[in-house]
C-alpha cells in the first residue's frame, strides 16, 4: 500500500499520469478549491470523484452531482477546466464496494484518455476526521495529504443558505465571500431562486428541531429503528413519506422499535401500520429470507441511526391489498426493473437496502 505523505510543498511529490480528487462538494468552497489546485498540479489529467451522486434532494444532499461538477468547473480557467474528469459515486455504504468502484470508474477514464488502465495515480486529500480514513485504502496509488485550508465546512455554507429562506439572500452570500470562490456565491445565488429551495428549507428547519429536541441527552443518541423489504413476484412493497424527514420521497415500511418488542415484532408492527398488509403470522415467518443491520454512521439525516432490516419473499401469489397508513402518503407494490431509475427519490440509504436484498446494481 502506498504511504500517506503530508508534503510541505508540491516539490515533495512526484508527479503522476493522474490525480484523483473525492469529495461531496456540498456545495463547492475555497477549502475544496485548494486542494483541486494542488491535484491539478501534480498530474496532467485530473479526475474529480463526486460522492453522493445519485441520492435524493435533502439539506444535507441539496446539489445533484451535475450541479457540484457545474460549480468546481466554473471555480476555475477554462485552460484546467480542460484537464477535468468527473466521476460520479453513489454511496454504496459498503466501503470495500465503493473503493472497488471508484477504482473502477477511475481506470476506465485512463483508458479512454489513451492512457494505462494501471497508470500512475496520486490520491490528493486532506484528513478532516475518521471519516477521511478512506484515503489510506487505495493499494497501489500514492496519497499527497495536505493540510486544512482556513475552517470552512461545507454544512457551516448549508446552513447559511437554508437559514435565509424566505430573507434576502445577498446579505448571508456577503459573509461568505471568504469561504467559497465568487463563481460558487454566483451559482447558489440563482439556485436559491428554483422552486425546490423553499421545500428543502422547510426539512432543514424541521431536521434542526429534531436534532434540538435531543441537544441536552447527556451522550449523543443513537437511534434503533426497524425496516422491511417485501418482495411479491417481480414486485416490492414500498411506501412514500408523509413528512418530514424525506417528505414525498419512497422508502421501504419501517420505523422506531418499541422498548417491549424484539426487532422482528417491531417490523411487522410498522409494516402493518403503514401499509395495513394483512398476512398472517406463520406466512410471515415462512417468508422471512433474511435481517441484516445496517449501521452506517452517516446512513440517516435525523442523526447515528441503526436499523434492523427483514427481507420478506412472498413468492409468486397475487398480490396482497396495501393501503397507505400511520405517517405514510402512500403505498404501493412497484415493480423491480423500475428501482433503478428511482435511485434519487428514496429516502437516506433505502435505495441500498434494496440494492442489497434484490441485486439492483453491477456488483
Amino acid at each position: 500500500m502506498a504511504i500517506a505523505t503530508r508534503p510541505a510543498s508540491l516539490a515533495s511529490v512526484p508527479h503522476a499520469e493522474a490525480a484523483v480528487y473525492i469529495g461531496r462538494f456540498q456545495p463547492f468552497h475555497n477549502g475544496h478549491l485548494a486542494l483541486l489546485q494542488q491535484a491539478l498540479a501534480l498530474a496532467p489529467l485530473c479526475v474529480v470523484v463526486i460522492g453522493s451522486a445519485y441520492q435524493a434532494r435533502t439539506p444535507k444532499n441539496p446539489f445533484t452531482w451535475e450541479e457540484r461538477a457545474e460549480m468546481i468547473r466554473l471555480a476555475l480557467p477554462a485552460s484546467e477546466r480542460e484537464r477535468l474528469h468527473f466521476l460520479p459515486m453513489r454511496d454504496y455504504y459498503d466501503e470495500a464496494r465503493w473503493i472497488d468502484a471508484v477504482r473502477k470508474g477511475v481506470e476506465a477514464i485512463l483508458v479512454a484518455q489513451g492512457r494505462p488502465a494501471h497508470a500512475a495515480v496520486t490520491l490528493v486529500g486532506h484528513f478532516k476526521d475518521a471519516t477521511s480514513e478512506y484515503l489510506r485504502a487505495f493499494a497501489g496509488w500514492r496519497l499527497a495529504s495536505f493540510e486544512r485550508v482556513g475552517a470552512v465546512d461545507g454544512k457551516h455554507l448549508r446552513d447559511a443558505i437554508f437559514s435565509a429562506a424566505g430573507h434576502p439572500l445577498e446579505p448571508t452570500l456577503a459573509a461568505l465571500t471568504s469561504q467559497a470562490p465568487a463563481s460558487t456565491l454566483d451559482f447558489l445565488r440563482a439556485w436559491h431562486a428554483l422552486p425546490f429551495m423553499p421545500v428543502l428549507a422547510e426539512e432543514w428547519r424541521a431536521l434542526k428541531a429534531y436534532r434540538e429536541s435531543w441537544a441536552s441527552a447527556p451522550y449523543p443518541p443513537v437511534f434503533v429503528t426497524v425496516d422491511t423489504v417485501v418482495r411479491c413476484g417481480d414486485r416490492v412493497l414500498l411506501v412514500q413519506r408523509g413528512q418530514a424527514p424525506g417528505k414525498g420521497l419512497y422508502a421501504v415500511p419501517g420505523g422506531f422499535i418499541e422498548q417491549r418488542e424484539t426487532a422482528y415484532q417491531s417490523a411487522l408492527r410498522e409494516l402493518k401500520e403503514e401499509t395495513r398488509l394483512s398476512l398472517l403470522d406463520v406466512t410471515m415467518r415462512q417468508c422471512l429470507k433474511a435481517a441484516v443491520v445496517f449501521d452506517h454512521p452517516d446512513r440517516s439525516q435525523r442523526g447515528r441511526t441503526i436499523t434492523h432490516a427483514h427481507y420478506f419473499d412472498l413468492g409468486d401469489r397475487e398480490l396482497p391489498e396495501v393501503q397507505a397508513g400511520d405517517d405514510a402518503a402512500g403505498a404501493s407494490w412497484v415493480p423491480i426493473e423500475q428501482l433503478r431509475a428511482m435511485e434519487d427519490r428514496f429516502l437516506d440509504d433505502h435505495f441500498h437496502m434494496l440494492d442489497h436484498f434484490l441485486g439492483l446494481t453491477p456488483r
